[in-house]
């Protein structure tokens, strides 16, 4: 796998100073923790599953969790793990010996997790592991021992994504025990969350809640204060931290577009009025501002519910040509001693010891994203994911 692989060769090479790297589902966990990009969700009712894992695969998601829990009617769990396990079996006789994209599965409850890794039986292989929800330190123990027990029943590497998503993390009163609770547990089983994903609409609906379109995550205070504790708890750069992926955004259709003078007056593509005014139409506005604001309180990738919410935010994941210049300089073998130094655009102070930890993450997501060329800029990424 390897993102932006849609793009045609000498596209890429137009866009990139430095390609964005392969990697597969066997790559070291903090490398796929970076490459699930934008995580696509599907029901797993969807009769055409596997054709829609082909087709958005196909398109540039690397990342998909295919859903028992939320997106789907209480009554409908027997029947959505029964076209799960017939979904599988085609996706496995469509592929052959190809990697699909990394396939994760969002349960209800322990029991599921082996008892679907038992009917899937070879067709296991294309699974990367399971999404837990409303993961706190009294209910995630048995999801991570039952992942445990499915890995040593299909004999291989299977991934868990907690979901931060409970009452208990919102109330003031309990959150600051039930952020110490699930650092315990994870920290337990480490080298079995790949991310731990926010469940921001399940926060909202603690306080009857709901952000429109032109909001962010980040405009909800209440909700802003939580992702800030998380952040600061289990988001550490010391090593003791994990991947901690930004919320889902719930819009994909609407006419009032705050971000429109980002793509209708940019310079970059002059003759592609028609394109930039398709761009505006899917609504990519608060979506855009959120992505950003997602790196900048420590957040990587995105919990996504359209396929038209991915290519955003794999462009915005692209590092630019200052970014990587800066990293590079400050992680610079002769400046181990520390120091601050003037950037390379002449623009900013870089300083070596507390600007290394940045650097540190930059060079890992330019690693799986890719490098811009100086010259590149955010709309012609985007454009060029845009199918004509």
């Amino acid at each position: 796998m390897r993102h932006f692989a849609h793009l045609a060769p000498d596209v890429r090479n137009e866009l990139f100073y430095r390609e964005p790297g392969e990697f597969t589902a066997d790559s070291p966990a903090a490398t796929l923790a970076v490459a699930l990009g934008a995580t696509l969700y599907s029901p797993a009712t969807r009769p055409s599953l596997a054709e829609d894992v082909l087709k958005q695969s196909a398109r540039g998601v690397v990342s998909m969790v295919l859903c028992l829990e939320d997106s789907i009617d209480d009554r409908e769990v027997a029947a959505g793990e029964e076209n799960l396990v017939l979904q599988f079996g085609a996706l496995a006789a469509r592929m052959g010996d190809a990697d699909p994209p990394l396939l994760f599965i969002r349960v209800r409850t322990p029991e599921q997790i082996t008892d679907l890794v038992r009917r899937l039986g070879d067709t296991a292989r294309l699974l990367s592991g399971f999404v837990l929800p409303k993961f706190t330190e009294e209910s995630g123990v048995a999801f991570l021992e039952a992942l445990a027990a499915a890995e040593a029943m299909c004999g291989r590497r299977l991934f868990a994504m907690p979901v931060l998503e409970s009452p208990q993390l919102m109330h003031l009163e309990t959150r600051t025990e039930t952020l110490y609770g699930i650092a315990r547990t994870v920290d337990k089983y480490r080298e079995r969350v790949l991310a731990l994903r926010l469940g921001v609409t399940d926060f909202c609906s603690a306080y009857g809640l709901r952000r429109s379109p032109d909001m962010t995550a980040y405009d909800v205070r209440i909700v802003a204060s939580v992702i800030a504790d998380v952040v600061n708890v289990l988001g550490r750069a010391d090593g003791t931290g994990f991947t901690i992926t930004g919320p889902v955004w719930e819009y994909f259709r609407h006419s009032e577009r705050m971000f429109k003078p980002l793509l209708r007056h940019s310079p970059f593509v002059p003759e592609a009025v028609d394109l930039r005014d398709a761009l505006i139409q899917r609504d990519m506005d608060g979506l855009l501002r959120e992505i950003e604001l997602d790196r900048a309180n420590g957040l990587q990738g995105k919990t996504c519910i359209h396929p038209s919410h991915v290519q955003p935010v794999h462009a915005l994941n692209v590092v630019s040509h200052e970014e990587w210049t800066d990293a590079a300089d400050i992680l610079h073998e002769d400046r181990s001693g520390g120091g601050v130094l003037r950037s390379a655009y002449t623009n900013k102070m870089n300083e070596v010891k507390p600007h290394r930890a940045w650097a540190e993450r930059t060079v890992r997501r330019a690693e799986v994203f890719g490098v811009a060329r100086e010259e590149t800029s955010f709309v012609e990424l985007l454009a060029a994911c845009v199918p004509s």
